[in-house]
């Protein structure tokens, strides 16, 4: 029996229709193989493909555009969106395709938050930025940051599918998001970190006793305590977690357990 392959990285490649994502996909494989077009829809079934990478060979899969269920019709569209939706769960990484001439959309919204429910590490790419007007631009970002605070984790990279303006940036991205989603830290360095930022920050009630990271993809942590602990503090203790280990551009999950409770 010949020895089992190992499993190759899997970035699905997702957002609305008609924002670009095949013409991106095409320039990352670098071949037509996804149909690209300018009625939106083209793209009806999930197509993926193998890309060589400097650190080895990711698996890309261009997913169908998404558009909310009441407004698909067809069989073949509705079913496209539930694999694009399957693809998300699976995936070790997504690029959500922003259309920047028309900012962060409602469905944008929807769709970065169907992401962050499946915990996987997004990359977030600001297409056709090329045509957006300079004065446009700083507004933009402020957007992006508002409507979208709960990815504020994820670095937003502004390109150009049809021109490869920043392309050549998403592949280093991707590769440092899925290292880190798949990382574990050991329990020893993760216990000093817990206990500098307390002694730098002291909570103003309870303290962390204990932690440890209970599981990978993505990184989760449990912190035991003495008391609960406010949300703010737990998110400045998320933020020495990240620093400290360069955790980046993935998601990080901090689950609480108090103790005699």
């Amino acid at each position: 029996m010949s020895p089992e392959r190992p499993q190759l990285p899997l970035v699905a490649i997702v957002g609305r229709p008609n924002v670009g994502k095949s013409t991106l996909f095409n320039q990352l494989i670098g071949d037509e193989r996804a149909i690209v077009h300018d009625q939106p829809g083209t793209t009806r079934d999930s197509v993926d493909t193998i890309v060589e990478s400097s650190d080895g060979p990711v698996r890309f899969i261009d997913t169908a555009g998404m558009r909310r269920k009441s407004r698909i019709d067809e069989s073949p569209e509705y079913f496209s969106l539930v694999r694009a939706l399957q693809t998300i769960d699976e995936a070790d990484a997504a690029v959500l395709v922003i259309d920047a001439t028309q900012g962060v959309t409602h469905q944008d919204q929807r769709l970065a938050e169907r992401i962050d429910a499946a915990g996987s590490p997004v990359v977030i790419a600001l297409n056709k930025w090329d045509v957006v007007a300079p004065e446009q631009r700083e507004q933009i970002l402020a957007d992006v940051g508002d409507r979208l605070s709960f990815l504020a984790y994820a670095p937003v990279l502004r390109i150009s599918a049809k021109t490869k303006l920043g392309v050549h940036k998403l592949l280093p991205a991707l590769t440092e998001a899925i290292d880190a989603y798949h990382r574990r830290i050991p329990t020893r360095e993760l216990n000093k970190v817990i206990a500098e930022a307390q002694a730098a920050h002291p909570a103003p009630a309870g303290r962390v006793l204990y932690a440890t990271q209970g599981a990978s993809d993505p990184p989760t942590f449990t912190l035991f305590t003495n008391k609960a602990l406010p949300p703010t503090y737990l998110r400045y203790l998320e933020r020495r977690i990240r620093e400290q280990f360069g955790f980046g551009p993935t998601p990080l999950k901090l689950r609480v357990r108090r103790r005699g409770a």
